[in-house]
């Protein structure tokens, strides 16, 4: 069953040359080899614009090859990595170095994007917007010298940049000022509960709107990324089609899965920035998915590791890995009945092509790029730590039965992963069509 471009449908699909060559109901060729897919579910590789590989400067946690890996075991057959790495990723010459490394190592299709700082602004208008998925901006506290806080360069950043902008969104005094709190109510026995209080929603929709507000001023094309809060869902719109948006935003699975109940058994486990909140904003985040305010799922991949988790909160890191199992998160929603699995391919596959504007990917078409998942919908299994490909080794899904998984993932027309082996090398550089 092929689930494709809203509709779902019985059929075949023939691939030569890395494309799709054909897709009918039946399709006779008898010089090639066949997969057999009866009774699977077939739909387009997942775009993930939001992930952090951790190459260079911190591969002791993971790199582009381990992740990558992880993400065609999960039917992820594109990345968008970000640029918060050790060096931070502030010149045109430390971002080729990235997509030179990917060349070599990685399993699934990629793109970097180049990083902004208060001082490299001459940089990061050298960005070749044809072959560069965009310019990330940390409106909050990052690694490296990647926070943005001055207001003349972020409007200089809006103005003069002519492709899309992607944000993270805190208000980096809001948060200071939490902490400053917290530290004397509490001392060093801050614990991870307190996480969405200090990075509250209050600086989230600061940032956001602040954002919104910049991109509306110059006309900028602004993509949020991972929405937290009900907040924030007032700065967005559903009504126009998303080809049609200059501003965008992104909700990633943990936000949608996780809520602030789940700090108490996990812990750091599922600290990340922004803050896994409420129950209520889970639910609202939920539904402005499925009305189109949020545009795209995605993961914010960011591994450490299992040391670097269980040290207390004030010096345990924040981000989680994802990008293997938000498939799986996303069909278990789908059994649930809370979405269908025709809307779960729009938000993951063809939305980030549309948003991004990547050429001929993200949809099954003929003539398009072949990235093409298998999955078995009817198959349990359960996360452990022996099946668990990232770096780092854990997830905080470990002990989670889901049912449904990948079985075969096709990167560029080739067969990267049969459910067994993986085959690395065959990832390639994404293009981007951007005539705005």
């Amino acid at each position: 069953m092929i689930v494709n471009e809203g509709q779902s449908s019985y059929g075949d699909i023939l691939i030569k040359n890395g494309r799709i060559e054909k897709i009918a109901s039946q399709i006779d060729n008898k010089n090639g080899r066949e997969i057999i897919a009866e009774g699977k579910l077939i739909i387009p590789g997942i775009i993930d614009d939001q992930v952090h590989f951790r190459e260079p400067g911190l591969t002791y946690k993971a790199d582009i090859a381990s992740e990558s890996r992880a993400a065609i075991m999960g039917g992820v057959t594109t990345f968008m990595e970000m640029p918060n790495t050790k060096p931070s990723c502030l010149t045109q010459e430390l971002l080729q170095d990235k997509y030179d490394i990917a060349d070599k190592t990685a399993y699934a299709n990629y793109s970097f994007f180049m990083g902004a700082s208060n001082d490299n602004i001459e940089e990061v208008l050298k960005t070749d917007k044809s072959t560069v998925c965009g310019i990330k901006i940390f409106m909050g506290s990052s690694t490296g010298n990647m926070l943005v806080d001055n207001e003349k360069v972020l409007d200089n950043l809006f103005s003069e940049v002519d492709f899309l902008i992607a944000t993270h969104c805190e208000d980096e005094a809001t948060i200071r000022n939490n902490m400053e709190t917290y530290k004397i109510k509490y001392g060093d026995d801050i614990i991870a509960q307190h996480h969405p209080e200090i990075r509250s929603r209050e600086g989230c929709y600061l940032s956001s709107s602040m954002a919104v507000n910049l991109a509306k001023k110059h006309g900028t094309r602004l993509h949020i990324l991972h929405i937290s809060t009900a907040d924030e869902l007032a700065l967005f719109s559903s009504e126009l089609a998303l080809k049609d948006k200059r501003i965008t935003a992104e909700v990633c699975v943990h936000h949608m899965y996780f809520d602030d109940s789940m700090y108490a058994d996990l812990g750091n486990k599922i600290k990340c920035n922004p803050a896994i909140k409420s129950q209520t904003d889970k639910e609202a985040i939920f539904a402005a998915l499925l009305s189109d305010k949020l545009d795209i799922i995605a993961t914010d991949h960011a591994p450490h590791t299992k040391e670097e988790k269980a040290n207390p909160y004030l010096s345990a890191p924040s981000g989680l890995p994802l990008v293997q199992h938000s498939l799986n998160i996303m069909m278990e929603f789908v059994q649930k009945d809370m979405i269908t699995l025709e809307r779960v391919v729009e938000k993951m596959c063809h939305a980030p092509a549309i948003c991004f504007n990547i050429k001929e990917r993200g949809f099954l078409r003929e003539g398009y790029h072949a990235d093409v998942v298998m999955v078995d919908q009817n198959k349990e299994w359960t996360v452990q730590e022996d099946n668990i490909a990232y770096k780092c080794g854990w997830s905080p899904l470990e002990g989670k039965k889901f049912q449904g998984n990948v079985e075969s993932t096709i990167v560029s027309g080739v067969e990267v992963y049969n459910g067994k082996e993986t085959l690395q090398g065959h990832g390639e550089r994404i293009l981007f069509d951007r005539n705005w």
